[in-house]
């Protein structure tokens, strides 16, 4: 059984299960799930042993506590922005709806107008107050200061406006300083229910930047202390990884325990959450910085060098700050912040109407492989998943239930026996993907677009697939998806040579380094042209 399984994501034990077939309910999309799920199962002859790196004891212990699921600031602070101007709109319609306009006896647009113009007029001065911080959020003093200023500033400047235009005599003045008092009540109301929220999630870590730190001597030492003598920092040091066993190689820096070698970094950080990597090794030590560096950018993790013992200095324009400590970006986490809620909503929205219309066709094609051979209508097969999780993804069994490979551990050909009538039509049209987009809506580990989630034990004649290629797992950096820019390029189906596995790689990348919505659009909407015309190499 491994040791220190990642709660609440894919760290169970990895045995592989043969499903048999039990009866289901009419078919529609959560019964069919269902099918999969309830089926009877009993393990297979001999179970693959997964590969997976030993980590030191006090490795363990970090890995062992149980991590929350983190916040972006990023969404945070843009979350209240449109709280803020939501909020003040609504007040100032409510006051005109309840006290002008039954006065006026009409409806104007006026009022709304001006209404939209504070409401906007007061967001941008809390942005040129720096109120939209996370660390402010948490106060109460200096954020409370800050907003009622930089609210009264607006209604200064607004009476000014309508002093100098002359029409203020157009506008109630009872309005003018209800709205004034009561959106000064709902702001001071909302950011106390912010205060309170945010110091929850803090208490849980979902807003830490859970960091390590790479280099266990007198640099490492110092890098550690300047971050844990900041005031409001969000960096919570882990611990340090270094290569080196002799003297200069401590066994705390700061309080911050070494927790092994570099060499250990990945699996450390596929079992638990890491948000940062930080060098504290100086620039002058190149050789060994990008020795490690091609051994780490294979993770969905910034990495940064710090520079604060650097003697060489550049514009200041040029490094990024963790609060006092210039850093210099390295590699960058792809799809974060906003980019991830668009790709979340994405997948939720057009993956739950893709459902909705291939509801009819899995109906076919699950009667048609019951009605082909005996054995259950889904399975399901360990692939790679975000980050190297192992995750369950769900297709329609193309192969005779007695012949099943679900470890995928030998490649199906043009012509493989073990292949159903049903199940050549499905596997060359695709339609055994389909299940996948139960994954997408209910379990939410694949996206629709991104890289095609490889089987576990995927090889190239004798070698595991990220034996064949220098940095395979780079592609797991962002969630694994049903189709993908390799797949409508005609990279799919067998991989019998170096070429096909490379270029898949290569692909992969590229998608994850030039993501967009529209990205993911155009490659949706050519899937099926894809299907059509490219579809020499599936089997």
């Amino acid at each position: 059984m491994c040791q220190g399984m990642l709660p609440g994501a894919q760290g169970r034990a990895h045995g592989f299960l043969e499903w048999t077939w039990t009866p289901v309910e009419p078919l529609n999309a959560r019964s069919m799930l269902d099918a999969a799920t309830s089926a009877a199962a009993k393990p297979v002859d001999q179970p693959f042993v997964e590969r997976r790196r030993r980590l030191s004891p006090a490795a363990l212990d970090v890995v062992n506590q149980k991590v929350a699921r983190a916040y972006s600031p990023i969404v945070i602070t843009g979350i209240v922005r449109l709280a803020d101007f939501t909020l003040l709109s609504l007040v100032g319609i409510a006051v005109y709806v309840g006290y002008v306009m039954p006065l006026a006896g009409a409806f104007s647009w006026a009022y709304p107008a001006e209404i939209v113009a504070v409401a906007v007029s007061a967001v941008v001065c809390f942005q040129a107050a720096d109120i939209y911080q996370v660390q402010l959020f948490r106060g109460q003093l200096r954020q409370m200061t800050r907003m009622i200023s930089s609210w009264s500033f607006v209604f200064l400047l607004f009476i000014g406006i309508s002093f100098f235009a002359k029409f203020g005599s157009e506008i109630s003045r009872l309005w003018l300083a209800a709205f004034y008092f009561l959106g000064l009540v709902a702001l001071i109301c909302e950011r106390l229910v912010l205060r309170s929220l945010v110091r929850a999630w803090a208490r849980q870590g979902r807003l830490d930047r859970r960091t390590i730190i790479v280099g266990s001597d007198r640099n490492g030492e110092q890098l550690v202390e300047a971050l844990n003598t900041q005031e409001d920092s969000d960096i919570h040091v882990l611990g340090v990884f270094d290569d080196r066993n002799d003297s200069r190689a401590l066994d705390t820096c700061a309080g911050a325990r070494k927790l092994g070698k570099v060499d250990e970094i990945v699996e450390f950080a596929r079992r638990t959450r890491v948000d940062l990597v930080l060098f504290a090794l100086p620039i002058s030590a190149e050789t060994r910085i990008l020795e490690m560096l091609k051994k780490l950018w294979v993770l969905p993790v910034d990495i940064r060098l710090s520079a604060h013992t650097n003697k060489l200095r550049f514009r200041p324009r040029s490094y990024s700050y963790l609060g006092e400590v210039p850093t210099l970006d390295v590699f960058e986490a792809p799809i974060t912040d906003w980019d991830l809620v668009m790709k979340w909503l994405f997948d939720r929205v057009v993956g739950s109407l893709a459902l909705l219309a291939a509801l009819p066709v899995m109906a076919l094609v699950a009667i048609a492989i019951r009605l082909d051979s005996p054995g259950p209508v889904l399975f399901r097969q360990k692939r790679f998943g975000f980050n190297n999780e192992r995750i369950d993804v769900y297709k329609f069994r193309s192969m005779y239930h007695h012949q099943a490979d679900p470890t995928a551990s030998k490649v199906v050909t043009k012509n493989d026996p073990r292949v159903t009538r049903v199940g050549r039509f499905i596997r060359k049209t695709s339609l055994d993907e389909l299940p996948q987009l139960f994954n997408v809506v209910f379990s939410g580990n694949l996206s629709l677009v991104g890289p095609r989630p490889h089987a576990v034990q995927g090889k190239l004649q004798s070698r595991l697939f990220d034996e064949a290629v220098d940095g395979y797992f780079a592609r797991h950096r962002v969630k694994p998806g049903i189709t993908g820019w390799a797949q409508i390029n005609g990279w799919r189906g067998e991989i019998d040579n170096e070429e096909k596995i490379q270029k898949r790689v290569e692909f992969d990348l590229y998608y994850i380094e030039n993501w967009s919505v529209l990205f993911d659009l155009v490659i949706l909407l050519k899937t099926p042209i894809a299907l059509l015309t490219k579809n020499e190499n599936a089997y």
